[in-house]
C-alpha cells in the first residue's frame, strides 16, 4: 500500500538526505543518482512508486522475492547495499549541478576505499560518466576498478526513463548478477 504525501511534506524535504544502507562484506553496492523527494520523506531509497529499481532487481535474482522500499535493510544479508552519487534531495536528476556529480564522486571513491564490495553498480550512465570523468563510458562493466572493486552501470530505473522497460532493465540488471555469480564461483 502505497501512501500518500502532501506538497508541503514534499517540498520541505527538498536537500535532506537519506542514511546509506551498507553492511560488511558486500557483493554488490548500488548506487543512485540521488534522492528524490520522496525517498527523502520516507528515508527509504527508490521509494517513488513509479521507480522500477525493485522490480528489476528482483527479476534479475538479486532477491527472493520483490522488495519493497521500507524492506531496503534485508538487502544488507543479501550481501547488498545502496548509496548515491549525491547525497542531496531534489524534485529530479536535472537539479543537480556537474560540479555536485564530481564531488559525489570523489565521496563515493572514498565510500568505496572503506567499504570496499565487490562491486559498485551505478544506476545512470550521465551520472556515471561525469561523477567519475568519463564521457564515453557505456552500460556494463567498466574498464577500470575502484580498487580492488569492480565497476558497473546500469541504466537509471526511474520511470521517467522511458527507453527502458521493467523487462529490459531486469536484462541489464541480470548481467551484472551473472558476472557476481561468475566471479565468486571463480574465487
Amino acid at each position: 500500500m502505497t501512501q500518500r504525501h502532501t506538497r508541503d511534506e514534499l517540498a520541505a524535504a527538498v536537500g535532506r538526505t537519506i542514511p546509506d544502507v551498507i553492511g560488511p562484506d558486500l557483493r554488490v553496492l548500488f548506487c543512485g543518482i540521488n534522492p528524490g523527494l520522496m525517498s527523502a520523506v520516507t528515508g527509504h531509497h527508490f521509494a517513488r512508486p513509479g521507480n522500477r529499481f525493485w522490480p528489476a532487481l528482483h527479476r534479475a535474482g538479486f532477491t527472493p522475492r520483490l522488495f519493497r522500499p521500507d524492506e531496503q535493510q534485508e538487502l544488507v544479508a543479501l550481501g547488498y547495499g545502496i548509496t548515491n552519487v549525491v547525497a542531496r534531495a531534489t524534485a529530479g536528476a536535472a537539479e543537480l549541478s556537474a560540479d555536485e556529480y564530481r564531488d559525489g564522486g570523489k565521496v563515493l571513491r572514498a565510500k568505496v576505499a572503506e567499504v570496499r564490495p565487490a562491486w559498485l553498480a551505478v544506476v545512470g550512465i550521465g551520472a556515471y560518466r561525469t561523477a567519475f570523468g568519463k564521457p564515453k563510458a557505456v552500460l556494463g562493466r567498466q574498464p577500470d576498478k575502484l580498487g580492488e572493486t569492480g565497476v558497473w552501470v546500469l541504466p537509471n530505473p526511474s520511470g521517467l526513463n522511458a527507453h527502458f522497460t521493467v523487462d529490459t532493465l531486469a536484462a541489464e540488471f541480470a548481467k551484472l548478477r551473472d558476472a557476481v555469480v561468475e566471479e565468486e564461483s571463480a574465487g
